[in-house]
């Protein structure tokens, strides 16, 4: 089992600045991939970035690439997601992913990002 804890979501003006946050306890020796997702009111939730373990690998929705940025801590049971340029349409749920080495996902609560135009 995995658990991951998120924190950094909040309420911000279009143009402004959130980073969010990710702390994976458990079984995070067999964690292959971290990410975030996100889901907006009546949509499905979303990729946004994905970083591979242990490499540089990482890749994002076409819709925040330039403007977000996913990276880890050194021990890569942390990861973060720097989000600049918000847009309001950037507004969703957004959840902390990890995916072990069998594909099986773990998630996160959630934290909700708000951004007013």
């Amino acid at each position: 089992q995995v658990q991951l804890v998120e924190s950094g979501g909040g309420l911000v003006q279009a143009g402004g600045s959130l980073r969010l946050s990710c702390v994976a306890s458990g079984s995070t020796s067999y964690i292959k991939a971290m990410g975030w997702y996100r889901q907006a009111p009546g949509k499905e939730r979303e990729l946004v970035a994905i970083k591979i373990r242990g490499n540089f690998n990482t890749r994002y929705a076409d819709s925040v690439q330039g403007r977000f940025t996913i990276s880890s801590d050194r021990g890569q049971n942390s990861v973060y997601l720097q989000m600049n340029s918000l847009k309001p349409e950037d507004t969703a749920v957004y959840y902390c992913n990890a995916r072990t080495v069998w594909q099986r996902d773990f998630w996160g609560q959630g934290t909700q990002v708000t951004v007013s135009s």
